[in-house]
């Protein structure tokens, strides 16, 4: 079952998987409302054997695929939405949308699912057990998969998850994973300084709260390499700084906001603590006062071993020996699917999507306006898929 002959059936759906890619590519929608991309889905899906659940937070769809004997549960997810962003890329089925660009990958997340369903849809009667596709939206920053979750569209849990994402700087067809944490967790600190501002030329008869927040940013640097080991790895990025109107006038508040990535819950707590205290201590040696908020975002991507054995087996019989790759450390960035595996045993894997022959390193990243997909490496991820969904269900973990 688990042979080449999966990415033989896999490239058989080729078109069918890269038309719903191209229609959702061209009108990219954001956040936790994706509705025309759902009906494109839905669509796509509607001759094969599914019942569909939806809930009221997002438009996001679990459909289920019933084998012909009871057995394990397994759920595959793919991610829908897109990014605020205008697209650089000049394709034919570029976004018509300005300001909106699945810079991301999701487009091909769903359409890999969606070809992984109509795959797994013809194998129905040599499945025991359930398979559940999880249409998710609002995974930019959105929450999407904890809201599915509390509106009870994945209830009861399946005994496994899994879920791919591309890479466009990663080489061609190949899939890699790791146990462990594969992503970081990622929060976003708020620190408003206040001092009391006046006339630029007389800084001594005010407080300025501009040196205070450009000393801030250097000492939560520093925290960072002196108070975290630096093999469980904290990264702090203040990405904005907002201060004063004009020349000649010292404001009365600056105000900066980043993010925090960090792959424990231990370093996680630890950094929140010490960049508000860090904050607060230096803007009082600047004869000022500091505040700071911190806004939780996802955790950290944790894969289970099992999981991450099972999908590598999955991408050897699929693509080879060369079909997967160890991956030596993990990403800073951040997933949603993080929320889905804090309660059920899977992985996340990445599939390269570079043009197959070019030099992989130079390829521009996720989140460019000019990243470009080879959509002849979708049906590996689509073969991945399924053969993970196969192999679970046959078999469950090895312990």
């Amino acid at each position: 079952m688990l042979t080449s002959e999966l990415l033989e059936s896999a490239r058989g759906l080729s078109d069918n998987i890269v038309s719903l890619r191209r229609a959702i590519h061209a009108e990219p929608e954001l956040g936790l409302q994706t509705p025309k991309t759902m009906a494109k889905v839905r669509e796509a899906l509607a001759d094969l054997p599914l019942t569909w659940r939806e809930g009221g937070s997002t438009t996001g769809q679990v459909a289920t695929l019933e084998g012909t004997k009871p057995g394990r549960t397994v759920l595959l997810r793919g991610d829908m939405d897109a990014l605020p962003m205008d697209e650089k890329t000049n394709l034919e089925f570029a976004s018509t949308i300005p300001g909106r660009m699945h810079a991301c990958g999701h487009d091909t997340h769903t359409a890999m699912l969606a070809g992984a369903a109509r795959l797994l849809a013809g194998k129905r009667d040599e499945i025991e057990g359930t398979v559940q596709f999880m249409f998710q939206p609002g995974e930019e920053g959105h929450h999407g998969a904890r809201f599915m979750l509390d509106d009870g569209l994945i209830d009861p849990l399946p005994d496994a998850a899994f879920a791919l994402h591309i890479m466009p700087n990663a080489p061609f067809g190949v899939i890699g994973g790791r146990p462990g944490p594969l992503l970081a967790a990622a929060d976003q600190f708020t620190i408003t300084v206040r001092g009391d501002g006046g006339h630029a030329s007389m800084p001594h008869d005010c407080s300025d709260p501009i040196p205070a927040a450009a000393a801030i940013v250097s000492a939560i640097q520093a925290m960072v390499t002196r108070r975290f080991n630096a093999l469980d790895a904290v990264v702090v990025t203040v990405a904005q700084i907002h201060a004063g109107t004009t020349f000649n006038v010292i404001a009365d508040d600056a105000v900066m906001s980043g993010t925090i990535r960090t792959l424990s819950p231990k370093h996680r707590e630890m950094a929140s603590k010490l960049i508000a205290e860090t904050a607060a201590e230096t803007a009082k040696a600047y004869g000022v006062e500091a505040t700071c908020e911190i806004e939780q975002g996802f955790p950290v991507t944790i894969c289970d071993p099992r999981a991450v054995e099972l999908g590598k087996q999955v991408s050897i019989d699929v693509g080879g020996e060369a079909g997967w790759r160890d991956l030596p450390a993990p990403i800073m960035g951040a997933e949603d699917f993080s929320y889905l595996l804090e309660k059920v045993p899977g992985a996340m894997f990445f599939l390269g999507v570079a043009a197959e022959g070019e030099d992989w390193h130079h390829c521009c990243a996720v989140h460019s306006p000019r990243m470009m997909v080879d959509e002849n490496a979708l049906p590996n991820g689509t073969a991945v898929l399924a053969g993970c969904a196969l192999k679970f269900l046959a078999e469950g973990f090895n312990e």
